[in-house]
């Protein structure tokens, strides 16, 4: 994956852990907008997204924010911080109605301790996270600006990967230029270019995509 998009379903735990997990769960509503925890926070549980889908970012120094990923349901996170007892690394806020399983640190730490297979799971989503994060640091290396804004573009878009329709995006081309460590020009060189095509429509503030297809297979390219 490349410029943190959406988890695909290997980041997934098994039907029967998850089930394990939602048997000591208790369930929290979040409203579009709200945050389940920020930065800095306590590692006090794990959680499952049910329904919706959460953003998770982290902010540099100068206020500008970075998306991490797109969570939707079925992805469960938290454990890194569970395991090694540190604070939160990102922010996490919803995107829309969002229902959450939350398992407390107790219940988290015994079922990891009595349950293997659980205990496995956990291992190996951790590993798969972190080739995950290997492969970002080697495509923000290789891979060309319009492959990488094409991804960036699609990790901003809420919806499922097979969504069709215009969507608007509430990102500035400040931002993505800051996000992905390159200038403003470039990459409004290359929105501009996206535009002439039809594939989005830039505004203030904002890029509204007209055809998701055109950028999924521009990221399909390597040269």
């Amino acid at each position: 994956m490349t410029d943190s998009p959406e988890l695909d379903d290997r980041q997934m735990l098994p039907d029967d852990v998850q089930q394990q997990l939602l048997e000591v769960a208790h369930r929290r509503s979040l409203a579009r907008g709200d945050s389940l925890f920020l930065k800095g926070s306590a590692p006090d549980a794990l959680s499952g997204v049910l329904s919706g889908s959460l953003r998770v970012s982290v902010v540099a120094s100068g206020g500008r924010e970075a998306v991490i990923a797109i969570l939707r349901p079925g992805h469960w996170f938290g454990e890194v911080s569970l395991l090694i007892g540190r604070e939160r690394v990102y922010d996490t806020c919803a995107l829309e109605t969002t229902e959450m399983a939350v398992v407390l640190a107790e219940d988290f730490h015994r079922l990891v301790a009595e349950r293997s297979d659980v205990h496995m799971a956990l291992t190996r989503l951790v590993c798969m996270r972190l080739r995950q994060a290997l492969a970002w640091i080697d495509d923000a290396i290789l891979m060309p600006l319009p492959v990488r804004l094409a991804h960036r573009l699609l990790t901003l878009d809420p919806r499922p990967p097979r969504a069709i329709g215009a969507i608007l995006l509430d990102e500035s081309q400040e931002d993505l230029a800051f996000m992905l460590g390159v200038s403003r020009q470039s990459v409004n060189r290359q929105l501009k270019m996206w535009e002439e095509d039809g594939t989005l429509r830039v505004g203030y503030r904002h890029i509204e995509l007209l055809d998701r297809e055109r950028l999924v297979a521009c990221t399909e390219c390597t040269a």
